[in-house]
């Protein structure tokens, strides 16, 4: 699922950047420049919305830029991220599945030696618009 939410930079010293997301509790990051500060952002907010996903908790409805306030040097940036395509990279392993297919399809899968795992990856991913 696709996430956009505002976070707010706050330079500190010696170049370093801390971030929060006001809209998410316990959502926040530094990082050592302003390109890892963006990095650390983006990870930080995919794995807190990853998180919620997976323990069904309800996501809150990202407030607009403009209503969020800054004080001082602090500004802020909307930062956007994929949990489907994090989910890929970080639960890819197997998990075994149990079917029931007629006797001569299977018989006649495994002379033409038909990798059952692939197809049926390929024929649930077309099923289900999964686009790679």
């Amino acid at each position: 699922m696709k996430h956009t939410y505002t976070a707010v930079f706050t330079p500190e010293t010696n170049g370093l950047y801390s971030v929060i997301f006001p809209d998410l509790p316990g959502c926040y990051t530094s990082g050592d420049d302003m390109a890892d500060a963006v990095y650390m952002a983006q990870d930080v907010l995919c794995l807190t919305l990853y998180d919620m996903e997976q323990d069904k908790k309800p996501i809150p409805t990202a407030s607009r830029p403009k209503d969020i306030k800054t004080i001082g040097e602090q500004f802020t940036s909307v930062v956007a991220v994929d949990t489907e395509t994090y989910r890929r990279i970080y639960e890819n392993k197997s998990v075994k599945k149990t079917l029931t297919i007629p006797m001569w399809l299977n018989e006649r899968a495994e002379r033409a030696n038909i990798n059952f795992s692939g197809i049926l990856q390929d024929a649930l991913k077309s099923h289900l618009h999964i686009e790679e």
